[in-house]
């Protein structure tokens, strides 16, 4: 069945930071929403690129040797194997687009990795 899927009202039931919820799967890739604040750990997916789309806010994302600004409605794809640290000053709505089984820190577990597959 398929069904329409609304960003606003679905942001509105969490207020966890660092948190991806699951509000979509097509084949094995899931559409996942986070609100982020502050700042993230370094981390990287050595098996799969990861998406990030800015829903609302502004978001930073450090590499080692440059940064990339993203704003509402801006989207950058981080190569898979490829070291990252996301980065908000204020609140940011942020959708990340990746494989089922991704876990948001990576290899680098932490006191920031989040419960996996966790839908809303």
């Amino acid at each position: 069945m398929t069904k329409i899927v609304n960003f606003k009202e679905k942001l509105a039931t969490f207020d966890e930071l660092w948190t991806p919820k699951v509000i979509a799967q097509m084949n094995e890739v899931q559409f996942k929403l986070v609100k982020i604040q502050g700042e993230f750990t370094w981390h990287s997916h050595q098996e799969t690129d990861e998406v990030f789309m800015v829903i609302d806010g502004d978001m930073t994302i450090q590499f080692r040797n440059h940064t990339v600004e993203l704003s509402s409605g801006e989207l950058f794809v981080v190569p898979k194997g490829v070291e990252h640290k996301p980065f908000a000053k204020e609140l940011c709505q942020v959708m990340i687009i990746e494989p089922s089984g991704v876990i948001n820190t990576g290899e680098s577990e932490g006191n920031l990795t989040a419960k996996n597959d966790v839908w809303i």
